[in-house]
């Protein structure tokens, strides 16, 4: 991940004092000190409040909380798409915070993948063109994009899908194109924001299986926002966030 070592004043995860965790590997994502406030009239809102959160290779966290209590910002300065008020966002054991704009899009695009509520896939592309393309954007060729994305969606269950467009998928369908075109360029980091909030109980059930099987598989570190508990107790950690600050639930 040249973009981030690349930096003059990289700093490790190791230099700081935060407590993450008594573990030999350093986590592949870890939010340190993180504050985010919000202006609403003429009075501050404090969303996050040296907000501490460290996830390693091959582990799923569920992050638990009531809407209005930061899910999507936690997740978002995670993700390298918002700058924090203060802390900082080490990806692979190095700071990003003085990272330029062009670096923090390297990297969502290469290191992160990305799942939301709503699936957003090209109404107008097959379930497996839709996966073929950011492995294109990429560089891949039309070949190595067409033989991962096909790899992918037989992973994950579409193996007879991946000619149809998204209109002719179900709802769990579409989310499960939607995970694969997330990893499609082998990130090691997945931020899922209610990726399962618009289908049914057994449904959800389904894609957070062959998404936890996913992670394992992949070795990547994954934060799943999510209001289902009962999906939740499946993953390797359950965080909440209570008054600014990310504490683990057992």
């Amino acid at each position: 991940m040249s973009e981030v070592g690349a930096m003059d004043d990289t700093t490790t995860i190791t230099e700081t004092t935060a407590p993450i965790a008594d573990r030999d590997e350093q986590p592949l994502v870890f939010l340190h000190g993180i504050n985010r406030q919000f202006r609403q009239g003429d009075s501050t809102l404090d969303i996050l409040k040296g907000a501490e959160l460290a996830v390693w290779p091959s582990q799923s966290v569920a992050l638990v909380a009531p809407s209005g209590a930061g899910k999507s910002t936690l997740l978002h300065i995670a993700g390298l798409l918002e700058h924090p008020d203060a802390g900082e966002v080490y990806i692979d054991g190095a700071a990003t915070s003085n990272l330029t704009d062009i670096a923090r899009t390297r990297i969502r695009r290469t290191e992160i993948g990305f799942v939301y509520q709503a699936h957003h896939l090209l109404p107008e592309f097959s379930a497996l063109e839709n996966v073929m393309m950011p492995q294109m954007i990429r560089g891949l060729s039309r070949r190595e994009a067409h033989a991962r994305g096909a790899e992918l969606l037989s992973y994950l269950g579409l193996k007879d899908r991946l000619t149809h467009r998204p209109a002719e998928l179900s709802g769990g369908e579409q989310q499960r194109v939607a995970i694969a075109r997330a990893v499609a360029n082998a990130p090691r980091i997945l931020l899922a924001d209610e990726p399962t909030g618009n289908l049914d109980v057994r449904t959800a059930e389904h894609v957070f299986g062959t998404l936890g099987q996913l992670v394992r598989a992949s070795g990547l570190a994954a934060i799943i926002a999510t209001h289902n508990l009962d999906i939740a107790a499946q993953m390797d950690r359950r965080v909440t966030i209570r008054d600014g600050s990310v504490v683990e639930l057992p």
